[in-house]
């Protein structure tokens, strides 16, 4: 059985196994600079489903809308779980494989088999109180995450009223990592090494297992300061929620929650500030109007963070696109590479007056981003206080010399530098300010108000991401 693809070639539906072929590299430098030409490439050469190689194991890459939904909807025809694995339970995938490190950790987005609907469900639990306007801890979290920002941009200001600064090092990389201690309840300043060894973990370099080895027993440790004294953070609600997660599978889902509030958010809030301020006329509409959650989510269609999903599986022999994609094969699904489907840009999107939700950035079906409620919230409020706290950004670079870096799940800027000019009028001070007065323990809370008490002066000369955020400020950079 063949079927027509590309400029005329053809694919044997029923003869071709994912092991015999020559997949192409796909983490290459023009992945790393131009992806999308990659998958237009790979797309008129195969069609909606091409075999790659990721770092010498090859996978299958689902770059058409509808296979993308056929995939994410169906999670008994394509599960998770790396038991389902074929090569890996041979023994073929290689131990030092850059990527196994990251997909190792077995937890909530990884996980497949019976344990997962009780463990989604604590998840949905835990996080509800943080993602629910109504509930006070969801108002103390979003007045923590506006005294962060405003933070970081005084901090920026401290170089002048006007200059030259790195917006994802100075403001949209921290940030996320600040909410994230906030949200795990970490002691001090422990969370700053914590999230840094997750940047490694997700950029699958050289030093990913190392990094990953320092994390959870990070995690592991402040699992068990909660199973010991729990609190108003969010590894008490989910063992509160799941009473049978052992430390060692709580630090687990507490890496996950790491990842999703670090590297995903803080691409997202670069991404919408390139887009806000390079011109284009839509979301700078969207912005005047206020409508900060249009422009992000008009963003998240374009540029997704998180460009490639973590593997599914063929639960048997399934025709998927011009391929028959054998059981325990790989399935990668690409959101960006199906966002540029003219499928989906041609068709969906484009018969929109406002940018569609249906688009894949935070996954479809049952399994649909836990956190991305939460993700969103935060990015909302960073690129609402940039824009509310700078008179004037502009791009000190041209928007097609940014520099961009590409790992196996995200996509984000290395560095945004702009121009900028602070808004004269006066801000309040932070929860934390010298002449505010506050003080107290890193994400303490008076529990009869929405106020979050964060961490005084002293504590933010201590951390080691205030003396590296400082550092950049005496640098010029």
């Amino acid at each position: 059985m063949e079927s027509q693809v590309g400029d005329g070639g053809s694919v044997d539906l029923d003869g071709t196994r994912l092991e015999a072929m020559t997949p192409e590299p796909l983490l290459t430098r023009d992945y790393e600079t131009r992806p999308t030409l990659v998958y237009e490439r790979l797309r008129q050469r195969h069609g909606p489903v091409a075999p790659v190689d990721l770092l010498g194991v090859p996978a299958w890459l689902v770059l058409g809308y509808r296979e993308s939904l056929q995939v994410l909807q169906d999670d008994d025809g394509w599960p998770k779980g790396l038991e389902n694995w074929r090569a890996r339970t041979e023994g073929e995938v290689p131990a030092d494989w850059p990527l196994g490190p990251s997909l190792e950790v077995n937890h909530v987005l990884i996980q497949g088999g019976p344990g997962y609907p009780a463990l989604r469900t604590a998840w949905d639990a835990a996080l509800k109180p943080f993602q629910d306007p109504r509930h006070a801890q969801a108002k103390r979290l979003k007045t923590a995450v506006t005294a962060y920002a405003d933070d970081l941009i005084t901090l920026v200001g401290q170089a002048g009223g006007t200059g030259l600064a790195d917006l994802s090092a100075q403001f949209s990389r921290p940030l996320p990592l600040m909410v994230a201690s906030h949200l795990l309840g970490f002691p001090g300043s422990q969370g700053d090494d914590a999230l840094m060894d997750m940047w490694r973990v997700l950029d699958a370099g050289p030093d990913a297992e190392p990094a990953l080895e320092r994390l959870l027993a990070a995690l592991t440790e402040l699992a068990a300061v909660k199973l010991e004294k729990p609190g108003d953070d969010f590894p008490s609600y989910l063992l509160a929620a799941h009473p049978e997660l052992s430390l060692d599978e709580l630090a687990r889902e507490l890496f996950m929650l790491l990842g999703m509030t670090s590297d995903h958010v803080g691409i997202l809030i670069s991404n919408t500030v390139v887009e806000v301020i390079s011109g284009e006329g839509g979301v700078r509409a969207s912005l005047s109007a206020g409508m900060v959650r249009e422009s992000m989510n008009r963003v998240a269609m374009r540029k997704p963070p998180l460009v490639n999903f973590v593997p599914r599986f063929a639960a048997k022999d399934t025709p998927l696109g011009n391929y028959t994609v054998r059981a325990g094969d790989p399935v990668w699904v690409s959101s960006a590479a199906a966002h540029a489907d003219p499928l989906f840009a041609d068709g969906v999107a484009a018969s929109t007056t406002v940018s569609t939700r249906a688009h894949l950035s935070w996954g479809a079906g049952r399994r649909q981003c836990p956190a991305r409620e939460l993700a969103s919230t935060v990015a909302a409020v960073g690129v609402g206080r940039l824009f509310e706290r700078f008179s004037h950004l502009d791009l000190a670079l041209p928007v097609d010399q940014l520099p961009w870096r590409s790992s196996p799940f995200m996509r984000g800027l290395r560095s945004l530098p702009v121009r900028y000019e602070l808004a004269p009028q006066p801000v309040r001070p932070s929860a934390h300010d010298p002449e505010s007065g506050a003080a107290g323990e890193p994400g303490a809370a008076d529990p009869d108000s929405a106020e979050t008490v964060v961490p005084g002066p002293a504590a933010r000369q201590r951390s080691s991401l205030w003396r590296y955020l400082t550092g950049l400020i005496r640098t010029g950079r």
